[in-house]
């Protein structure tokens, strides 16, 4: 396998620019997720990478090799990619032996072992080899699609909103078992999705695209954590945002006093929490108060909603065993610091995907 370089791509449709000068590294083996609302460019970015179309300025290396750039333009055939399709694009009228089959060179599409080998790598009995496609599950399929792109051993994998289409609780299965066998390959790999839960559960490396722009590049902890801006922190998972003045190292908002992750200079700002951090209990004097106005209940853990007596609507994150009813009024304090941002910044992004 091999590292992707991608360095000042720039690319247009027409008159409107989608890519606008991104840099990025794929290390060796290494899986990174493009993550972006619809619009993004990160599709883009994709057909690029395998050579479905031509930037029109920057550059593309794979492992070492120039394969788009100045004067260069390496078919997409020789540029030994393998690509995962959103629905797993298996040729109907081939076997699951068949569909893996054509991923390989002529004189080993007759090995029996290798296409066993295969179906074992991304967790499938090789006992289906010889089904149709039309008679495996959704996540059956694209297994088999991922068995067909690795079968050649490519430089690199990529794989274009593979679980979409699938059910949750299939999709969570479907995606752990694709992980694990680009592991156990070795495969560097390239996932575009729009799903956050998805490429923080995933990927080494989440990439963040927005307006065309690669505006973070962080492994998952660290994005989550540390987002580089409000867009991008309430984009990759729900957030608590709150008007605060900081004063000596502290933020005063309307959940009280709050310790501040990193420094921060005094006056007005904003600053985020996530609902996690959000503890509930009865009320109690002196206590930052809110209102109950729903609970969503997702078996393992809820989202309360509350109001505070300002008005401002925000979530918890609870465990789903203990919950408040709607209407009842709580104390709400805060575990951990706050992370702060200028006082100016926005945090109204595309609407987050919530798993």
């Amino acid at each position: 396998m091999s590292s992707l370089t991608v360095t000042g791509v720039t690319s247009s449709y027409g008159a409107t620019p989608v890519l606008t000068g991104v840099d990025l590294h794929v290390p060796e083996g290494g899986l990174t997720a493009l993550l972006g609302p619809s619009g993004c460019g990160k599709t883009t970015l994709l057909r690029l990478i395998a050579g479905f179309d031509d930037p029109d300025s920057g550059s593309i290396d794979i492992g070492g090799r120039l394969v788009a750039g100045p004067g260069r333009s390496v078919a997409a055939r020789r540029r030994r990619i393998g690509f995962v399709p959103q629905e797993g694009g298996l040729f109907p009228h081939l076997t699951v032996a068949g569909n893996v089959a054509f991923g390989l060179p002529r004189r080993q599409r007759r090995d029996a072992g290798r296409i066993d080998a295969l179906l074992t790598l991304v967790g499938l009995d090789a006992g289906l080899a010889q089904r149709s496609p039309h008679q495996l599950s959704g996540g059956q399929q694209q297994r088999v699609a991922l068995a067909r792109a690795l079968a050649p051993e490519p430089s690199l994998v990529l794989l274009d909103e593979p679980f979409s289409s699938l059910d949750a609780s299939l999709r969570e299965e479907t995606r752990q078992a694709v992980a694990d066998a680009l592991a156990a390959s070795g495969a560097t790999a390239v996932l575009v999705t729009h799903d956050q839960s998805e490429a923080l559960s995933m990927a080494d490396e989440v990439a963040v695209l927005r307006g065309g722009r690669l505006v973070q590049l962080a492994d998952p902890r660290t994005l989550y954590r540390s987002p580089r801006d409000l867009d991008v922190a309430t984009f990759v998972g729900e957030s608590v945002v709150l008007d605060a003045e900081i004063r000596d190292g502290q933020a005063h908002s309307a959940l009280g006093v709050l310790p501040l992750e990193g420094s921060c200079a005094d006056g007005p700002a904003r600053v985020l929490l996530r609902p996690e951090q959000l503890r509930l209990a009865p009320p109690s004097p002196g206590a930052p108060s809110a209102r109950v106005r729903g609970v969503d209940f997702f078996g393992h853990d809820a989202r309360v909603r509350l109001e505070l007596p300002s008005g401002l609507a925000l979530s918890a994150r609870l465990e789903g065993w203990d919950l408040p009813t709607a209407g009842a009024d709580v104390s709400v304090g805060v575990v951990g610091a706050a992370l702060p941002f200028p006082a100016g910044a926005a945090d109204t992004p595309a609407t987050p995907v919530v798993a």
